[in-house]
């Protein structure tokens, strides 16, 4: 990746540079004409890989107020730049071109905790410059090569004479030189791998919805990681420039957001990250109502394990009814429970203590799989990967709160060991529920589907939880009540009103084009919608994290106020599909205008700062940009609207379209479902009208 401010010079301040593996291959990039500095003109994104600057020089002597010679630089995220310089005075310009160049060859990991150290000293090498130290070497080649070097000052210089309505250009090349490292890393899309999604063609009244999916979806391009075991699947690293590599948890968000433009992401995902999860009973060996399997422990390479928290679980016993439930979890190495998929804590607001997203992910793998599945992922792939998913479910019934780890019969984080969680007894997460009471549905959907044992039990537990959720999270108050954000041991409630509710919305996609029931009745998914449009938590730019109401919150904090985008696009899409059509449709405005002041690249957060008229939204110092995330949830924003929700086992598709048809006519073409192209016009009274479609579906309106 490559960073610097709108002038485009690379001052080696804060992050600016290229960087590759996590290195800082250059630091300073500072180009002078004629001894100076062009003055800055223009810098933006032209996509997510190259960035364009221009600049001005005037000519020394020139009585002509209009600048005589421009520059522009197209820099190319893989580290390289091109400079031209453009004459477009009328007389011949002579005058030296002078790059100033140094690196400290720093840690991405140093640079973002504030750490800088002195630039390293240069050596002339043929056609630029090279730097050695920490182990590590880079080098700057440049074509043509330089009228002289200078290793001491670091810099480049060529004597440039450029006739009038003339141009001249240099090219430069920044590379890192590294030892052979001891695992294959991980790499980007290579040369001749298609884009795991199609390109959709999205024609709307409303022009911020078709910049916001094109640049969203270039985003996300630029984000892609070929598996170093497997090349051919890609994920999504999380973003950059903080978490520039897999988190299992955003890319498997970014895998479900992006269904409707094909099943290729989420397939490499769910592999690459079946490739990763800690392993005790043999693979394939199946979670079943009686007992777990009694093969031998077994453990996936350290190298398959990155960022990986140590976890564990308890066996509880059966429900409160006595219905029998799929086997708990065996630990496995290190304590670790079978099935988890790795992750790594991350805070969780003033509020509670920070949440593994363990947790999150290894749920998330169940529903990601079960709803590809129902927009068409091969059954021979989902029967491959249906082990992982049954070990994913074992890892959820180890999880059970008891009494003494945390509240009875609800969900606690996965990813903890259970000498931790005896000492420490954990909180029940409102939106940990709802992930795990929708992992159980897709659950059982997959085990009868293909014929495996303990659909009827995973159905009946996620009825007892939907019953416990009811009864023992809703807090009744003045406005109607509202869901708590957690049960602390004891049954306590931790009454916050925050932003992750939206998951409670969240219903997923089941059989005929149906969605699951969800955790709360109509009347409370009702007060709901309410809450989550008023003030305190709609800050007209989307959803905070935390109420302004809250003595604790913070329009900066990433759990404590700050406006994350996916949960307002799940919030958009939810309320949309429980006919709460009006507050989605503000929600929907909000993130809108949002995305225009970020010129459709929509970071990972920014400020909970109320709305001000004619004034943009605050961007957030620490956040990714791009983010993963983000760029998925704008996609999922506006393809959402269209309520296509296909059953391609079952050969049927239904759609029902937002009714209240908040873009005006919008006309998607190139989704996909089954494999082939699907497309679909909504009218601006909400009356949809599918124009394609494989022709073995039978098609059925909401």
């Amino acid at each position: 990746m490559a960073a610097s401010h709108p002038d485009g010079q690379l001052r080696g301040h804060g992050l600016h540079g290229f960087f590759r593996a996590g290195v800082r291959t250059l630091a300073r990039m500072e180009v002078r004409l004629g001894g100076i500095e062009p003055m800055p003109l223009q810098g933006a994104l032209t996509s997510a890989a190259v960035a364009r600057f221009v600049g001005a020089v005037r000519l020394p002597g020139d009585p002509d107020p209009d600048p005589g010679l421009t520059v522009e630089r197209v820099r190319h995220a893989d580290g390289v730049e091109t400079i031209t310089v453009r004459n477009t005075g009328a007389r011949p310009a002579r005058l030296p071109l002078e790059i100033a160049l140094g690196t400290d060859l720093g840690l991405l990991t140093d640079i973002a905790a504030g750490r800088r150290s002195a630039d390293l000293p240069g050596q002339v090498q043929s056609a630029g410059l090279r730097w050695t130290g920490h182990g590590r070497s880079a080098t700057v080649s440049a074509q043509p090569s330089p009228h002289a070097v200078l290793a001491g000052a670091g810099v480049l210089r060529w004597d440039l004479e450029v006739q009038a309505g003339a141009r001249w250009s240099v090219e430069l090349r920044a590379e890192l030189e590294s030892a052979p490292a001891a695992v294959r890393p991980p790499t980007g899309r290579g040369a001749g791998i298609a884009l795991p999604w199609a390109e959709p063609e999205v024609r709307t009244d409303d022009p911020r919805a078709a910049q916001l999916i094109g640049r969203s979806l270039d985003t996300l391009g630029g984000l892609l990681i070929a598996d170093a075991d497997r090349p051919t699947d890609l994920y999504a690293a999380s973003g950059a420039p903080w978490r520039f590599g897999l988190t299992a948890s955003d890319a498997l968000w970014a895998a479900r957001l992006t269904l409707p433009l094909g099943t290729r992401l989420a397939a490499g995902t769910l592999r690459a990250l079946a490739r990763r999860q800690h392993l005790a009973a043999g693979p394939g060996a199946p979670i079943t109502p009686g007992g777990a399997s009694a093969s031998a422990p077994a453990s996936a390479p350290a190298a398959a394990r990155p960022g990986a928290s140590a976890a564990g679980s308890t066996p509880s016993a059966g429900g409160s009814d006595g219905t029998p439930l799929p086997a708990p979890a065996e630990s496995g190495p290190a304590g670790r429970p079978d099935g988890l998929i790795p992750g790594p804590l991350r805070h969780a607001g003033p509020e509670l203590p920070p949440s593994c997203t363990a947790t999150e992910a290894t749920l998330l793998f169940v529903t990601l799989l079960a709803e590809a599945w129902r927009w068409g992922l091969a059954r021979q792939e989902v029967a491959d990967l249906l082990p992982a998913a049954e070990r994913a479910l074992g890892a959820l019934r180890g999880s059970l709160g008891d009494g003494t780890e945390g509240p009875e019969g609800f969900v606690i984080d996965l990813g903890r060991t259970a000498e931790d969680r005896l000492a420490r007894p954990a909180a029940a997460r409102c939106e940990v529920q709802a992930l795990a009471h929708r992992a159980a549905l897709h659950g059982a959907d997959l085990l009868a589907a293909f014929g495996r044992p303990g659909a009827d039990e995973w159905r009946a537990w996620a009825a007892r939880l939907r019953d416990r959720f009811r009864e023992q999270f809703w807090i009744d108050d003045l406005s109607g009540g509202r869901p708590a954000a957690a049960l602390l041991p004891g049954g306590r409630a931790v009454p916050a009103v925050a932003a992750s509710f939206v998951h409670l919305l969240d219903l997923g996609l089941a059989g005929e084009g149906e969605l699951h029931e969800g955790l709360l009745d109509r009347e409370q998914t009702r007060i709901l919608a309410q809450r989550l449009v008023a003030p305190e938590l709609d800050a007209g730019w989307g959803l905070r994290t935390l109420s302004a109401k809250s003595p604790r919150f913070n329009p900066l904090g990433h759990r404590s106020g700050a406006v994350r985008v996916h949960e307002t696009a799940l919030a958009v899409s939810g309320l949309s599909e429980a006919g709460f059509e009006r507050e989605a449709g503000q929600l929907l405005e909000g993130l809108l205008d949002a995305a225009r002041y970020f010129e459709g690249r929509l970071p990972e957060m920014y400020a909970g700062e109320q709305r001000v008229a004619d004034c943009p939204p605050v961007p957030h110092p620490a956040a990714c940009r791009p983010a993963a995330l983000s760029a998925a949830a704008a996609v999922h924003l506006v393809l959402s609207l269209a309520g296509v929700r296909p059953d391609v086992p079952a050969g049927r598709v239904k759609v029902r379209p937002a009714s209240t048809a908040p873009l005006g006519e919008l006309q998607l073409t190139g989704l996909r479902v089954a494999g082939e192209p699907f497309s679909v016009r909504v009218s601006r009274i909400g009356v949809a009208v599918v124009e394609e479609a494989p022709a073995e579906l039978q098609l059925g309106a909401g």
